[in-house]
């Protein structure tokens, strides 16, 4: 069985070395590599290209956002998920805008951060419930309800596109996209274009480093 690669990014070594051992005990991951700051982080994530690295998000050299922001770009088939002390949805908000998986605060690192680990390697969003406001909680649960092409149109609205700017990317009618916003606004409760751009940053739909896609 070939198992789950795990990167640990954390400058506390004492803490990287109790989340080796736990993460090692598990039969389908293993840990193999580390980092103790953000620059390090990056380093090692493109030299091992681990499945998922679980990220810090105060480390000295460079901080966990930017760290997030450049192994993604570098790696995109890398998920990352944040295990920090921060149980604040600014910081949340921050990391999933970033390119962030998932995100876990250090006190509930024992109960959730193998599920965590195994959700975002399958593709999933995680985050903690005991970090995210009931606003973020109904965002994530409501971006599995959009389909791709949904998805794009949003993160073309999100970025600024009019509708006719939109339906010439996509090569589709005005009318076709102005169905696909009323769509997004059925089904997500948002109805102009700074909420619709608000919930696209809270679950990372758009960020530093995200371009809207040519086509899906």
């Amino acid at each position: 069985m070939e198992k789950i690669s795990i990167l640990l990014a954390d400058d506390h070594a004492v803490l990287r070395a109790g989340l080796r051992m736990l993460i090692n005990t598990q039969p389908d991951m293993a840990v193999i590599a580390e980092a103790a700051d953000g620059n390090e982080a990056v380093r090692r994530a493109v030299e091992t290209k681990p499945d998922v690295v679980v990220m810090d998000i105060t480390m000295p050299a460079m901080g966990g956002i930017q760290a997030i922001e450049q192994i993604r770009q570098a790696l995109p088939e890398t998920q990352v998920l944040v295990l920090t002390m921060h149980d604040d949805t600014g910081y949340l908000r921050s990391a999933l805008a970033a390119g962030a998986s998932g995100y876990v605060v250090k006190k509930s690192a024992d109960s959730e951060l193998i599920s965590a680990i195994n959700a975002v390697h399958r593709g999933q969003m995680f985050v903690d419930l005991a970090s995210s406001s009931r606003a973020i909680q109904d965002a994530l649960f409501n971006k599995s309800l959009l389909s791709e092409r949904e998805k794009v149109v949003l993160i073309l609205v999100a970025q600024g596109f009019t509708n006719q700017q939109a339906a010439h990317r996509l090569c589709l009618s005005v009318k076709t996209i102005e169905t696909y916003r009323m769509r997004l606004a059925e089904k997500l409760g948002l109805r102009d274009r700074a909420e619709l751009t608000r919930y696209a940053l809270e679950i990372g739909l758009i960020g530093a480093g995200k371009f809207p896609p040519e086509e899906v």
